[in-house]
């Protein structure tokens, strides 16, 4: 099966979560191509939630990933205080929604939501992480806005996910399940 399937993720990572992982990353490459940000909730400091936009999470080793730590003195102190983060990847590909809508429901799960932590301090990123992102975005290096976004950076936050979430549409993801 090629479509993320909330059947197929359960609520918690199994032991050998290879395929799952990798519809994981598929869909996480749907959602940076059709809206260039992903959403991470943490806790404030009062226990509300806080939403940050982040372009540059990137996916490595089943249940494992980094996001470069750039404009995010919020989610740097909530996450100094409460290692806990939510991750919000949705596929906004217009082609796939009006399909979807035609239809009546999706043909893969439109959104997952990774649950976990930050496993430490930010550190430096390696060449490997830099370089992998700059190709993600190298279709608008040209851009001015490139360089103001993504032009230095130089931290990482490391994560681990203890749960993937399908995102549940009412009818429309129910044939999914």
């Amino acid at each position: 099966m090629s479509a993320l399937a909330p059947a197929d993720l359960g609520t918690t990572l199994p032991r050998d979560i290879g395929e799952q992982w990798t519809r994981t990353r598929q869909l996480f490459s749907r959602a940076f191509a059709s809206s260039l940000h992903f959403s991470i909730a943490t806790v404030d400091e009062d226990g509300a939630p806080h939403v940050t936009p982040i372009g540059s999470v990137l996916l490595g080793e089943p249940g494992r990933g980094v996001f470069f730590e750039v404009f995010t003195r919020r989610l740097s102190r909530n996450l100094a205080r409460d290692a806990r983060l939510s991750i919000l990847a949705v596929d906004s590909g217009r082609g796939f929604w009006l399909r979807s809508l035609f239809r009546g429901h999706f043909a893969r799960v439109p959104a997952v939501r990774l649950v976990g932590r930050v496993l430490g301090s930010p550190r430096r990123a390696t060449n490997e992480e830099q370089q992998r992102f700059a190709r993600r975005v190298s279709a608008i290096r040209w851009m001015k806005g490139h360089d103001l976004l993504w032009g230095r950076l130089e931290f990482v936050r490391d994560f681990a996910v203890e749960r993937i979430e399908p995102v549940h549409l009412g009818g429309m993801t129910a044939p999914l399940e």
